[in-house]
């Protein structure tokens, strides 16, 4: 699979790098185990970041062995085997392997990075719409709503809560919503890490589409986290997401890395 590097020289490696385990810290779940060098989570939510295998470091077994420790893992939590791949896997020839393998190919998502937010300073006083009001609501609430608007399963919606309940690192989660009926135009959360913040979850209802609310809402999560002391924001987003992709290129994002994931022909 081809890696998105479009802008990568302009960001050093070893932030690119930092950016990589601090999404890893942001994803974790209580369900995460280690494997000679993998991290394998067994979270049963929607997020595929949550239930997958990360190699993280080569390790000493061989891969047959700790492909058939991780699949028993999986199979106990009653789960797909799937592992994710990007260009800090290791050992390097890792993706190449389980191709040969038969492992099939599966969701190829773009890390983007906003190098600075200090222009950002002021976003945070920008008011709402006319009739909508901000409002930021705790790790259930939030996983709740939406979940709500993906129409997620309620196993998912709590699945989703435990791992932010659980996280160690401390998520803020704000909406957008209609004064007059309290329903939610949209919505997001950011993960801040030192320096880093990662955006996750944002999500606009699907008759609110096409008014310039998320970029609306990214810009004041943003500016929080400024105001928190984050000075440098990533997010993650499918290939396929072309909507999204352009807000986020309008907000100063560019494309720095990919990662996909593979399962086994037998998933």
């Amino acid at each position: 699979m081809a890696d998105v590097t479009a802008g990568v020289a302009d960001i050093d490696e070893a932030l690119l790098s930092r950016i990589e385990d601090a999404s890893l810290n942001a994803s974790a779940p209580p369900q995460q185990f280690w494997l000679d060098g993998w991290i394998v989570r067994t979270s049963p939510g929607k997020a595929r970041r949550a239930r997958c295998i990360n190699a993280v470091a080569p390790g000493r077994l061989p891969l047959e062995r700790k492909l058939a420790l991780a699949e028993a893992l999986f199979r106990d939590a009653g789960l797909p085997t799937v592992m994710r791949l990007h260009r800090f896997t290791l050992p390097a020839d890792m993706d190449d392997q389980l191709a040969r393998r038969g492992w099939e190919l599966l969701d190829e998502t773009h890390v983007m990075v906003r190098p600075a937010l200090a222009d950002l300073q002021t976003a945070a006083d920008t008011p709402p719409p006319q009739g909508c009001a901000w409002a930021r609501l705790d790790g259930t609430a939030y996983a709740d709503t939406v979940g709500a608007l993906r129409g997620s399963p309620p196993e998912q919606r709590r699945a989703h809560a435990e791992r932010l309940a659980f996280s160690p690192v401390r998520y803020e989660g704000h909406v957008l919503r209609r004064q007059d009926d309290g329903e939610v135009l949209a919505c997001g959360q950011f993960a801040r890490e030192a320096d880093l913040v990662g955006l996750y979850d944002v999500y606009t209802r699907d008759s609110a589409r096409g008014r310039g609310l998320a970029g609306l809402l990214c810009s004041r999560l943003l500016a929080l986290a400024a105001a928190q002391g984050a000075q440098v924001a990533y997010l993650q987003t499918e290939s396929t997401n072309h909507a999204a992709r352009q807000v986020y290129r309008r907000l100063g994002f560019s494309d720095q890395y990919s990662y996909h994931y593979r399962q086994p022909p037998a998933a």
